[in-house]
């Protein structure tokens, strides 16, 4: 299915372009959202890293 709108951006700067499409908005909610998921994804690498170093 073709989209008639291919105009989406990744962050949300300014709210007078309405018809834009957007993944993310630029506020607080966002920041805190984003930084909580990047700090899950780093502990569960670090998770699989410690798991794999051998113990001897």
């Amino acid at each position: 299915m073709k989209n008639k709108n291919n105009d989406f951006e990744f962050i949300k700067d300014n709210p007078k372009k309405s018809n834009k499409n957007y993944i993310f908005q630029n506020n607080k909610i966002t920041r805190i959202g984003f930084y909580i998921v990047l700090s899950l994804l780093i502990i569960g690498v670090v998770i699989v890293f410690v798991e794999g170093l051998p113990l001897a």
